[in-house]
Order: C-alpha cells, then structure tokens, then sequence
C-alpha cells in the first residue's frame, strides 16, 4: 500500500507537467478536481491560442469567484502557448451561457528551478492555547493563502502546515 502514495504523487506530477504543456485535459482534470465537488464542471479547450473554459452548474451565481479562480489556475501552471483566456457559465440542458467573462495573458517567464520553493510550517500550541482541529484548519488555510498569494516572484511547489497531529497540505 507504501506505492499507492507514491504513483497518486506520481500521476498527480504528471498531470501538472501535461498541464503546464497546454494540455486541456490535464487542464480539465486539475479543475474538476475542485470544482465537482461544489457541483460544477469544467470543459477546456484550447483554439488559435485562446483557452476556452466552459463551467457548468444549475448555480453559477459566484461568477468573480469562477473567473478568479480560473485566472489563477491557468496563470500559475505559466503555459506560454495561451495568450488569452474565455470563461463561461453555463446551467444544464441551456445552449447560451448565462455569462461569458475573458482576460488577457500577460507573457509568462519561464520560471527557474532555482526559484521553486516547497513551505513546511509546524505550529506550536494545545488546546490549552485554543488550538483545536478547527482553529488550526482555518489558521492553516489564511497562512497557506497568504503563501501562495504573497510569493508571486516564486513558484511554491507546495504548502504544508502541521500541529504535530494534523497536516494541512497544498501542492501547485
């Protein structure tokens, strides 16, 4: 069962490096795992440099938060054959979209390995001090989201907070 780990860390890589090639379906899958449990998919595809994604949902009211959350993704994977991006929303059984949003790419560099960083945290405190297994999810997450907000001039790999019990893990 030790292997499972690693060929779950192994595909997930390749996933990432078939992302990062321009690959839609790689694209595709690296969202859906996001999105389908909030009970939206994503369909990409690539045209004449311009990556279209479709979002479907019976509830796409959060469109800022779709568009951002699709600006980021496609930003951080750094793909230089995309120049600009299309998002839709779409509910079921609908042809038209219910929005259409798109935004510009700026041109990436190519990112040097000596820049890639991986982030470990381990936090001290007990319950005693208030850190239980909710406090310490949600201090995890706002430090991970600061991480991966504030370092833009680097690439993190990877964000893994612990307590000494838990571990709260993000990988890009």
């Amino acid at each position: 069962m030790a292997n499972f780990g690693l060929d779950l860390r192994m595909t997930q890589a390749k996933l990432v490096k078939l992302a990062k090639q321009g690959n839609t379906q790689a694209i595709a899958f690296l969202m859906n795992r996001f999105l389908k449990p909030k009970g939206i998919t994503a369909k990409v595809i690539l045209k004449d440099a311009c990556l279209q994604v479709m979002l479907e949902s019976a509830n796409l009211s959060n469109q800022q938060a779709l568009v951002a959350f699709v600006h980021k993704g496609v930003t951080s994977l750094g793909i230089t054959s995309i120049e600009k991006v299309k998002v839709y929303g779409q509910t079921p059984g609908e042809e038209l979209p219910v929005w259409a949003e798109e935004f510009e790419l700026e041109a990436i560099e190519k990112i040097e390995d000596n820049h890639v960083f991986t982030v470990s945290i381990i936090l001290n405190g007990n319950s005693e001090c208030g850190l239980n297994n909710q406090t310490f999810e949600s201090i995890a997450n706002l430090m991970t989201n600061d991480i991966l907000s504030s370092c833009k001039d680097f690439l993190i790999k990877k964000v893994s907070i612990s307590d000494g019990v838990s571990v709260i893990t993000k990988e890009v």
